[in-house]
């Protein structure tokens, strides 16, 4: 059994690296089939974008392509490493 299911899920992100094109504003909707993660995502910066991963233990190994509101077309791939947090309560 996998320790995260990232199916029918919505991120947004909280930072991103100096030269990241994603923001806050920038949605990502989430698919999952076993170790296969998918994702679409746009808004902020990004007209849309696609992601295609693979899952193993805690890591997701990404492969990203977008275009951007000015028409750039951006593509590479990231690791992330994925925890879980408590989630703050106001």
């Amino acid at each position: 059994m996998l320790e995260f299911n990232f199916n029918n899920k919505t991120f947004s992100v909280l930072d991103n690296s100096e030269n990241g094109k994603v923001n806050s504003e920038t949605i990502f909707k989430y698919k999952q089939e076993g170790h296969l993660v998918t994702a679409d995502y746009s808004g902020g910066t990004i007209k849309y974008g696609k992601i295609i991963a693979h899952l193993s233990n805690k890591t997701l190994k990404m492969l990203y392509q977008c275009i951007t509101t000015e028409n750039e077309l951006k593509s590479g791939k990231a690791i992330a490493k994925i925890s879980l947090t408590k989630e703050k309560k106001n």
